[in-house]
């Protein structure tokens, strides 16, 4: 086995390794593969090359995997990689327009929570647990600081 193939395998493992530290969550297979590689071209030069080339192998593996985690996990790296909008937003900042017996339209299903609008805006909403289908008339039962519980409007669902 040439040394391209263990360097092969022991820098594949590497990727891997760094890979599963930025990229995927958790402990998942990248990781474990990863580290495989890494312990098969090791091995490799081990039995290919004898002691003096395996451990030669051995210890610049560990240097340059702990040097790569090192710099991989620098401030800098993470400066550059994350997101720096921020959300400034509130749900239903403007609930208090609205009364309880207001009536108004679905714009998603209520799932228990969803979509309306009352007085052309529009607000998160909620049910007690039922389902509301889009586009139906909804009237407001109750309003707790911003959170909005509606039902099916029964003038409405007489009519039908």
């Amino acid at each position: 086995m040439s040394w391209i193939i263990i360097f092969g395998l022991i820098l594949s493992g590497l990727i891997l390794l760094i890979l599963e530290l930025l990229v995927v969550p958790g402990t998942t297979v990248v990781g474990v593969v990863g580290f495989i590689l890494m312990a098969v071209g090791i091995w490799f030069s081990y039995t290919n090359y004898g002691t003096t080339a395996g451990s030669l192998a051995l210890v610049s593996t560990g240097i340059i995997s702990v040097t790569a985690v090192y710099y991989s996990l620098k401030s800098n790296t993470w400066e550059r990689a994350k997101l720096h909008a921020s959300v400034d937003s509130k749900v239903n900042t403007e609930a208090d327009k609205l009364n309880v017996g207001d009536i108004g339209q679905t714009i998603s299903r209520i799932n228990p929570m969803g979509k309306a609008v009352f007085n052309h805006e529009f607000y998160e909403v909620s049910s007690f647990g039922e389902l509301i289908d889009e586009e139906k008339e909804i009237k407001i039962v109750d309003i707790v600081g911003s959170k909005i519980t509606v039902v099916i409007n029964e003038t409405t669902k007489e009519n039908n």
